[in-house]
């Protein structure tokens, strides 16, 4: 049996009750394979694939708090410390109710080698609760936030471990967690990102997952000897990465047709009102039915299982931004049928392995989450670097850096593929570029 093989029947073994996190492993060990029997000898030798399969520490904690009614609600808080080789820890925290231990593991596995790919020195990590911030007053996500905070600062700070927003957890989540570590630490350091721009966060950085998306697939475009402009493109979700996905491609010259939330999706023929898409999200945090309400070109369908969606239309251009395996194999072959060229993901990990395959074997330029949403993470690090400086940069220098690493992103997975032999396989180029610059680090600093 090979080593990658072996180390996956250990991982499988135990972790039997973790799908999310054995389908990360099983899609970044496959592409894996061409590297690993280069060194098969040393990196057996030395255990880095068991090593770096397996998170450095799992936290998981009790978070009770006192909702409106005076109850008392008892929530489960995680945070996975993956693997700090080239950094301290640097990963999102989710607020959903489906957040588990898998799902935590499996986007802190992948955190490690998107935050490689972006050439910051940040390691891996994730964290979140099965908290659901919908419905919730103000002062029930402050006593959530608090409450949380209280248990999470022990493990954490500007140098070992430094959570950002993920789902569900934005400027105002993000601020009363600073503020209660603030008050328990008395330290005023930069151990959250996504914070205010009153005390030092960064300009650019709600923008900046889904223009890097953006910007990361322009350039794949460009290289392809082709162009943004006069594409179609489908998007999913309304959250941020979403809506500034839409803003970018748009002015880029591009129009998308699409997005979604939790009930249903929009199709717009005449191209997305992203002003209307942000107020009706963002200011009044509704529904999706709002902006159909408001816009006479606007069709919305209610969300029923087995239906295509966002992904049921002709594009060629999809970026799927909500979450993880919402782009199954079905919806992948209604894509290919209707001419989809490129694929980028803004979530994490949102197409199936299937679907991945059917995409790479018709075709389609396919980029994973790791590398072509790396531009949060990658803009996180540098408010940690502001922060770090006492300085705040302007919006044209941080978005200027943010697409010279998402340009330099695409050349480096491209590269890494084209070296083993695997041109255009841009899955195999993330992991193994993220990878070996890892595993460097892990051999130069021993057994640890």
């Amino acid at each position: 049996m090979s080593y990658v093989d072996e180390v996956f029947e250990q991982v499988k073994a135990k972790n039997p009750d973790q799908p999310e996190f054995l389908q990360a492993v099983t899609e970044v060990l496959n592409s894996l394979r061409p590297v690993v029997e280069q060194h098969e000898e040393q990196y057996r030798k030395l255990a880095i694939l068991e090593r770096i399969t397996e998170p450095d520490r799992q936290i998981m904690f009790r978070v009770p708090w006192v909702d409106d009614k005076g109850q008392t609600q008892v929530n489960r808080g995680f945070r996975v410390q993956f693997n700090n080789a080239i950094g301290p820890y640097k990963g999102g925290l989710r607020l959903h109710p489906s957040v588990n231990l898998s799902i935590i593991k499996f986007l802190g596995f992948e955190q490690v080698f998107k935050n490689s790919l972006t050439t910051l020195p940040i390691g891996g990590g994730k964290g979140g609760s099965d908290f659901d911030p919908k419905g919730k007053s103000d002062n029930e996500i402050m006593r959530f936030c608090q409450s949380f905070m209280t248990e999470l600062y022990k493990y954490i700070g500007a140098d070992q471990d430094v959570p950002a927003g993920d789902i569900g957890t934005g400027a105002r989540e993000i601020g009363f967690m600073y503020g209660q570590y603030k008050r328990i630490k008395n330290l005023y350091e930069g151990v959250l990102t996504g914070k205010g721009l009153t005390y030092g966060g960064s300009l650019a950085r709600t923008e900046a997952t889904g223009y890097g998306l953006v910007y990361l697939t322009e350039e794949m475009v460009k290289c392809h000897d082709d162009k943004m402009e006069g594409k179609t493109v489908a998007v999913s979700g309304a959250g941020n990465v979403a809506i500034y996905a839409i803003q970018k491609a748009q002015q880029l010259g591009a129009k998308v047709v699409t997005c979604s939330d939790s009930t249903g999706w929009i199709y717009d023929p005449e191209g997305i009102d992203v002003e209307l898409l942000k107020d009706v999200k963002e200011v009044k945090r509704a529904r999706l039915t709002e902006y159909a309400a408001q816009r006479p070109s606007a069709e919305y369908h209610e969300k029923k299982d087995g239906e295509h969606g966002v992904w049921q239309y002709k594009v060629d251009i999809a970026l799927p931004c909500a979450t993880q395996n919402e782009l199954n194999l079905e919806d992948a072959k209604m894509l290919v049928a209707n001419g989809v060229q490129y694929v980028a993901e803004g979530a994490n990990m949102p197409t199936t392995l299937d679907a991945t395959e059917y995409f790479q074997q018709n075709g389609v330029k396919f980029v994973c989450g790791k590398a072509s949403n790396a531009g949060g993470v990658a803009t996180s690090a540098l408010e940690m670097s502001q922060n770090s400086e006492r300085l705040s940069w302007t919006f044209e220098e941080v978005d200027s850096k943010l697409k010279n690493i998402m340009v330099g992103i695409y050349h480096n997975i491209d590269d890494a593929a084209k070296e083993y032999g695997m041109e255009g396989n841009y899955v195999a180029g993330a992991n193994i570029a993220g990878f070996k610059k890892v595993v460097e680090a892990m051999i130069a600093q021993g057994v640890c």
